[in-house]
């Protein structure tokens, strides 16, 4: 089992300019040998990541459970190989900076004010382990007054809601959008900046109790739509306009009701696969209303060390100023049985707000 894993893509050589002796030998992770089911998901232990020049090492004290991460286990998204450790949401400490003069030197690396010992939250695949090196350019320092439990919540869907309001669709007082799942960890926190600008929103949801949640984070319209049928809702509180923008994290099984649901020249965001991917559909689709389509991902919106910087800072700006209530549902222990749990809840239904996986280190 040990031996399979040299495969891996963050494998295993002497670390640069620094002995071995600095780090643990092993490390703990998340990770499948295959795609398929939860009973794929392993714990295993593995041997410590290579660290590159332009890498920080970081002691992993959360991980944050994303539905991109049963995508990955599933086959729906391809891995670069296999087998591979899952995960890409973390928050810890820097204990071991870039080696590579040229990074610490540059001035984009200084404007991010990375230190040994600072907290930083990190998006980077395969990375749901105890310690990681990554990229620099991956990580995002977490300000005095954020702990990592709440950076490792808010990260992922917290810079998925700025750069598709931003981006995507830029959403503007006196819209009004209807969104998806509305009570979990990203509806939440598009209701609450949807409202911060000044727009009406519209969500869908599966119990009162999870409509009462969205309501709470200023919800204006929670549609219950194993009750209610969510087109003739949306038509009759729109008054048969229609909505500006759909953020549909839902796909399969609502992506055909979107077509009646936007007014003309509304833009379509088909933000996630949870029923399913969406099949393929024909651009003479948008022509009746002249409708926008995309399929955006995070990750191609915050690249460039601008674009980090911006949507970084951005982020815990809006956590620290209350913008941003970063609802955890539930932190789970860092075990097999625990981490293939918290995949089942979070696709069974069962959640509202963020899952985590505390990290503990002896």
């Amino acid at each position: 089992m040990f031996r399979s894993f040299l495969k891996l893509s963050r494998v295993y050589s002497h670390l640069p300019r620094r002995t071995m002796s600095s780090f643990p030998k092993t490390i703990e992770a998340f990770a499948i040998q295959k795609t398929g089911g939860i009973e794929v998901l392993e714990k295993l232990t593995m041997p410590f990541p290579k660290v590159e020049p332009d890498h920080l090492v970081i002691k992993v004290e959360y991980f944050g459970i994303n539905f991109i991460d049963t995508y990955y286990r599933q086959g729906l998204y391809p891995l670069p190989s296999l087998p591979a450790v899952m995960g890409k949401e973390t928050s810890g400490e820097i204990i071991a900076m870039p080696t590579d003069s040229n990074v610490l030197n540059d001035p984009d690396f200084q404007r991010m004010g990375y230190k040994l010992g600072g907290k930083v939250a990190s998006d980077f695949l395969g990375t749901h382990s105890s310690y990681i090196s990554i990229p620099w350019l991956k990580a995002y320092p977490i300000p005095h007054g954020i702990s990592t439990k709440v950076a490792a919540a808010g990260l992922i869907q917290g810079l998925t809601t700025i750069t598709f309001f931003e981006e995507a669709y830029r959403v503007k007082k006196g819209d009004v959008i209807l969104i998806y799942t509305v009570a979990g960890g990203l509806g939440l926190l598009m209701t609450q900046l949807a409202k911060h600008i000044g727009a009406t929103v519209i969500g869908t949801t599966s119990t009162k109790d999870k409509a009462e949640l969205a309501k709470a984070h200023g919800a204006d319209h929670v549609i219950l739509y194993k009750d209610e049928d969510t087109v003739k809702r949306v038509l009759e509180i729109t008054k048969g306009v229609g909505v500006d923008a759909v953020f549909d994290g839902v796909g399969k099984d609502t992506f055909d009701d979107n077509f009646e649901i936007l007014r003309r020249k509304g833009t379509l965001v088909s933000v996630g696969n949870a029923s399913g991917a969406v099949l393929p559909v024909a651009p003479l689709k948008l022509t009746p209303k002249n409708l926008t389509l995309l399929r955006p991902t995070n990750n191609n919106y915050v690249v460039t060390p601008d674009e980090i910087y911006y949507y970084g800072t951005k982020l815990f700006e809006l956590i620290s100023n209350g913008v941003f209530k970063i609802n955890i549902f539930k932190e789970y222990a860092f075990t097999q049985e625990e981490g293939q749990q918290a995949q089942k809840d979070l696709v069974g239904g069962k959640t509202t707000g963020k899952l985590l996986i505390k990290v503990a280190h002896d």
